[in-house]
C-alpha cells in the first residue's frame, strides 16, 4: 500500500485548488506583456483570452485565490525552506503564524513528516494563548506537492479544521454509553441475584418479604433511570420543545415543594419558602416543576437531618432567579465545574446511599438553557450549597418587577455555628450565606 493516504474529497479539492492558483501565477508571471499583446486572438506560447479581454491565467489565478479566501478550512502552503507562501484568512484567524513562519512546533512537524512520507493526518492542539478563546483542537492533513523523492525538502499543502467540539462530542458520546452500562448493570444485577435469594427462601415468608421490598426499590431505580434517560434525550433535541406559555412563579415553586415534602420530612428537613409574588415566565410548567423538583430532591439527599432548606424566588435584571440552599456537605471546588455533566458524582460512594441516577442535575441544566436561562452553583465544603435557576421574565412581567422589592425575605436556615466560628459579614458566597448557617 503507498506511504500516501486516501485523500478526501474536500482536501483533494483545496489540494487543487492550491496547485491551481500556483500553476496560473507562474505562467501570469512568465509573460508580463501578456495583456498588452492580446489583442484579437492569442499567439503562439500566448494564453487565450477571457470573455473580458484579461489572459485566462489571470482570471483564473484570482478566482482561484477567492475561493481559497473563501474557503472554512483553513489551508496553509509552505515552501521547500518551510516558509509560508500562501495562507488564507481563516489560518490568518487561527494566530498560527508569525510573518511566514509557523508558530505552532506540532505544526513544522506535520510539515517535515508530510516532507518525509507525503502525506499526514494529526490532531494539533493550539493553545489558548494563540487562539485567544480558550485551547482549541484542529484537524490537519498535511500533503506533499511535487513528485520529487521522499524525505527531500518540498512544497506542502496544510488543511486545519477546527474539530474541538467534534472531539467534545465523541468524548460525551463514549462517557454517555459507559455510563449507562454501569448504571443500567447496577440494578438489573441486583434484581438477579435478589430473585435467586427469593427463589432460595420460598418456605421463608418474612425473608422473601424482605427481599421482595428491595426488588421493589431496585426495580423503582431502574424505571427512574430509564425515565431520566428519556426525559434527557428528549430535552437535549430529539422532540421540539413545547410552545412557551406564561407560567407563574409561585405554581412552580408549589409544586415542587409538595413533591418534594414527604423525602424531606422522612429526614426530619424542613422546607422554608418565600417567593416574590407576581412572577410570571414562559415556559412549560411540567419541565420548570421537573428543573426544581430535581433541585430540591439533590438537597434533600445531600443534607443532614434536621435542617432546614430554604427556596426563594424573586424578579432580579429581567428573570426570574429560584435559589435552592441546603446545610448540605457542600462540593469541592474542583468539582463544581462539573456537577451538571450526566452521571457526575461527586462522591461515587455515596451513590447507592442517596440513590440518585446522576442525570437530576443535568436535567436541571437542559431545562435552563431550553428556556434561555441558565443555572448556577454556589458552594462550601461544610457550609452548603445555593443552586440558581434563572429564566427570563415575561414580558408583561416587567411591570411587576419595577414595582417589587429587589429580593423577597429568605427563610433563615437551622444555624449550628456559634458567632466565633465564621468570619461575620464575609463577602464570598451569595447573599446572607453566613447568617443563614449553612453547615
Amino acid at each position: 500500500m503507498s506511504s500516501i493516504d486516501v485523500v478526501d474529497p474536500v482536501v483533494a479539492l483545496l489540494v487543487g485548488l492550491v496547485i491551481g492558483l500556483l500553476l496560473t501565477t507562474s505562467v501570469a508571471l512568465a509573460v508580463p506583456s501578456l495583456r498588452a499583446r492580446v489583442r484579437g486572438g492569442a499567439g503562439p506560447g500566448e494564453a487565450a483570452p477571457d470573455d473580458r479581454g484579461a489572459p485566462r491565467g489571470d482570471s483564473d489565478a484570482v478566482l482561484s485565490r477567492r475561493l481559497v479566501d473563501l474557503m472554512d478550512p483553513a489551508v496553509v502552503l509552505l515552501g521547500p525552506d518551510e516558509g509560508v507562501l500562501l495562507a488564507n484568512p481563516s489560518a490568518r484567524a487561527l494566530g498560527i503564524l508569525r510573518g511566514d513562519r509557523l508558530l505552532v512546533p506540532d505544526l513544522v512537524e506535520v510539515v517535515r513528516d508530510v516532507q518525509a512520507s507525503g502525506s499526514r493526518r494529526a490532531d494539533v492542539s493550539l493553545p489558548g494563548d494563540l487562539v485567544g478563546s480558550g485551547p482549541r483542537m484542529v484537524g490537519v492533513h498535511g500533503i506533499r506537492l511535487d513528485d520529487g523523492p521522499v524525505g527531500a525538502p518540498g512544497p506542502v499543502a496544510l488543511v486545519l479544521q477546527d474539530v474541538t467540539e467534534a472531539r467534545r462530542v465523541e468524548a460525551v458520546r463514549r462517557d454517555f454509553v459507559a455510563n449507562v452500562g454501569h448504571e443500567l448493570k447496577t440494578p438489573v444485577g441486583a434484581l438477579a441475584l435478589l430473585a435467586e435469594a427469593v427463589q432460595g427462601a420460598a418456605d421463608d415468608p418474612e425473608t422473601v418479604q424482605r427481599f421482595a421490598t428491595r426488588m421493589q426499590h431496585e426495580a423503582d431505580r431502574l424505571a427512574r433511570l430509564v425515565r431520566e434517560l428519556i426525559d434527557l434525550s428528549r430535552l437535549q433535541g430529539a422532540e421540539p420543545l413545547p410552545e412557551l406559555v406564561p407560567v407563574a412563579v409561585g405554581t412552580v415553586v408549589g409544586e415542587a415543594v409538595d413533591r418534594t415534602r414527604a423525602a424531606a420530612a422522612a429526614k426530619d428537613i424542613q422546607l422554608a419558602v418565600a417567593a416574590q409574588p407576581g412572577l410570571v415566565v414562559r415556559g412549560v410548567e411540567a419541565q420548570l416543576a421537573t428543573a426544581l423538583t430535581n433541585l430540591l430532591a439533590n438537597a434533600v439527599a445531600y443534607s443532614p437531618g434536621g435542617t432546614t432548606i430554604a427556596v426563594g424566588a424573586r424578579a432580579r435584571s429581567g428573570f426570574a432567579e429560584i435559589a435552592v440552599t441546603d446545610s448540605g456537605i457542600g462540593i469541592p471546588r474542583q468539582d463544581r465545574s462539573r456537577v451538571f455533566e450526566r452521571f457526575y458524582r461527586v462522591d461515587q460512594s455515596r451513590a447507592s446511599a442517596t440513590g440518585g441516577t446522576g442525570l437530576g442535575l443535568a436535567i436541571v441544566k437542559h431545562v435552563a438553557s431550553n428556556h434561555g436561562g441558565a443555572v448556577t452553583v454556589w458552594s462550601e465544603e461544610g457550609l452548603g450549597s445555593t443552586f440558581t435557576l434563572r429564566i427570563p421574565l415575561a414580558a408583561d412581567a416587567e411591570a411587576l418587577e419595577e414595582g417589587a422589592p429587589e429580593r423577597p425575605p429568605v427563610p433563615p436556615l437551622h444555624s449550628r455555628q456559634t458567632p466565633d466560628e465564621g468570619p461575620a459579614g464575609a463577602d464570598d458566597g451569595p447573599p446572607g450565606a453566613l447568617q443563614k448557617g449553612r453547615s
